[in-house]
């Protein structure tokens, strides 16, 4: 008896968690997430507690504790860029026609090296 392991069927995913769940608005869930995963970076760096974070974003520390550990809906994009601004950090907007003719447009995120 020969005993054969076998791989698990899986299917590549787009690099959008949101978007292959079939959640509507993925793409705003996708830049929400990568924003707070910034903020979160942000805040670990400077090794500050939740509290003067959330002073400093003025967001109540619980809120701000809710959306750490992903409940998006807490914040818009705007927000999200304003709590980063508060943080010392450049938001740059760039818009630019899509390469490929025929698809929709995409939001993207690109951090800083």
């Amino acid at each position: 008896m020969t005993n054969k392991k076998t791989s698990p069927a899986f299917t590549k995913g787009s690099g959008n968690v949101f978007a292959d769940l079939g959640l509507p608005d993925a793409e705003e869930l996708h830049l929400k997430a990568a924003l707070v995963f910034e903020l979160k970076r942000l805040i670990a760096e400077r090794e500050m507690t939740q509290t003067a974070a959330a002073e400093l974003i003025a967001m109540s520390q619980p809120d701000l504790s809710k959306l750490l550990r992903g409940q998006l809906q807490l914040a818009s994009v705007e927000k999200l860029m304003r709590m980063l601004t508060a943080f010392d950090q450049d938001i740059e907007i760039t818009i630019r026609p899509r390469r490929r003719r025929g698809e929709a447009g995409r939001i993207t995120l690109i951090p800083a090296a």
